[in-house]
């Protein structure tokens, strides 16, 4: 039998495998954009947002901590509905409504209204990357998966560092508005992509049926798995020790390092060089190194990151470039390791991928909905702190996947 399987049916064009699935991998890519743009690019814009809405730096923090809730809980449906559904027609209604709730956005005059908008906002940003995953995993197999799989992250990890600077470019010369206009603009373009370019993955002959019972019974079926929790956990902690400087990232780039509102390429652009070069070398190694391996790589590397991040920041001013350094090798680490774990998490539950896919999306952007609202506020102050904080997520998400391997049995592979 071989080890991998395609349809080319998912783009209505016909093309090779090579080009089909870099044609995935682009379509792929930029539907996941939507929750870091809805992130990323109003951050150099926040305080002047909070002061045109009369709002204190805590109070326009509910603006992310909002949006991040609402993707989450809209994680645990987007897949169980594409399973049910197809991937297709979900895509189409979560693009389409991000663009009107981004339009929203950019016409409130309130905080209140804003977080209505911001809320929608969230229950559409996550689509993108739950369907995309189970789409991939409709598509191929092994070795082909995981590197197409790295392909999306490599092409997906250029939006953190694009956003900022999209947001503060429009900031600077069109007003915060602006930025939501953009939005809305991503949106509406998503949709006209997937309308035009993408046909179903999942034909209704595997289509699962979705009512309340039968969702429930799943997620139970998901979620008393100790191996898919213990996965779910070292992915989501692992990602949480670089998020928490995104929520910061006004603070860390502003008042830290001493820059200006259009300068936040300096922190996210090491990191998405980071997070590049890790799912480069996932997809290179995939076939020629062990899963194990690739994963054990992978957190020595968030290791030594977090390790020099704390000796630089305990014992040393901020400066650049050696405050961002730490989390370029940090995100190195984490996009090594992040494929291979995803993968075996899915493959757990081969008929029951776009619900894994939401419980784990869930898992991860609840976490980081807590690190934004709670830890971050409570960290930013000082480099330090924000130094441990990383550090701490990373020691959590490395005894998730040891406590993970001695479950697991050999052959699952890492």
């Amino acid at each position: 039998m071989m080890s991998t399987r395609h349809h080319p049916a998912v783009f209505s064009m016909s093309a090779t495998p090579s080009r089909h699935s870099m044609r995935l991998a682009f379509l792929l890519a930029a539907l996941s954009t939507i929750g870091p743009f809805s992130i990323d690019t109003f951050l150099p814009a926040m305080p002047a947002i909070g002061a045109a809405l009369q709002v204190s730096p805590m109070q326009m923090q509910q603006a992310l901590s909002v949006y991040l809730l609402c993707f989450s809980v809209m994680m645990l449906w987007h897949g169980p509905v594409s399973d049910a559904v197809g991937r297709r027609p979900v895509l189409l209604v979560t693009c389409f409504l991000f663009g009107v709730a981004s339009l929203g956005c950019a016409l409130a005059t309130s905080l209140p209204q804003l977080l209505l908008f911001r809320a929608l906002q969230g229950l559409c940003g996550g689509a993108g990357g739950v369907v995309g995953r189970a789409i991939i995993r409709d598509s191929f197999d092994g070795v082909a998966a995981q590197k197409l799989m790295s392909h999306v992250t490599m092409l997906f990890s250029l939006s953190p560092a694009i956003a900022p600077v999209v947001g503060g470019f429009l900031f600077g010369h069109f007003g915060w508005h602006s930025i939501f206009l953009f939005m809305a603009a991503v949106g509406f373009f998503l949709f006209l992509f997937t309308l035009l370019g993408f046909t179903e993955s999942h034909p209704a002959q595997r289509r699962q049926k979705l009512d309340a019972a039968g969702l429930a019974s799943n997620y139970w079926i998901i979620g008393r798995q100790p191996r898919f929790l213990l996965l779910t956990a070292a992915i989501a902690f692992n990602f949480a020790g670089f998020f928490l400087y995104i929520p910061s990232a006004p603070v860390f780039v502003m008042r830290h390092l001493g820059l200006a509102h259009d300068q936040f390429l300096w922190l996210f652009g090491p990191s998405v060089c980071g997070i590049m070069t890790g799912a480069y070398w996932s997809g290179r190694m995939a076939g020629r190194r062990s899963a194990r391996q690739i994963v054990s790589l992978g957190y020595a590397l968030m290791a030594f990151g977090a390790l020099f991040n704390v000796l630089h920041a305990g014992f040393m001013a901020p400066s650049l470039p050696w405050s961002v350094l730490p989390l370029m090798i940090y995100n190195t680490g984490m996009s090594l390791a992040s494929p291979s774990i995803m993968i075996g998490l899915m493959d757990q539950f081969p008929s029951l991928r776009g619900t894994a896919s939401s419980l784990q999306g869930f898992s991860q952007t609840l976490l980081s909905s807590l690190v934004a609202g709670l830890f971050a506020p409570l960290l930013w102050d000082s480099p330090l702190t924000l130094a441990l904080g990383m550090s701490g997520f990373l020691l959590f998400g490395f005894l998730s996947h040891t406590a993970y391997r001695r479950l697991a049995s050999p052959a699952a592979g890492f």
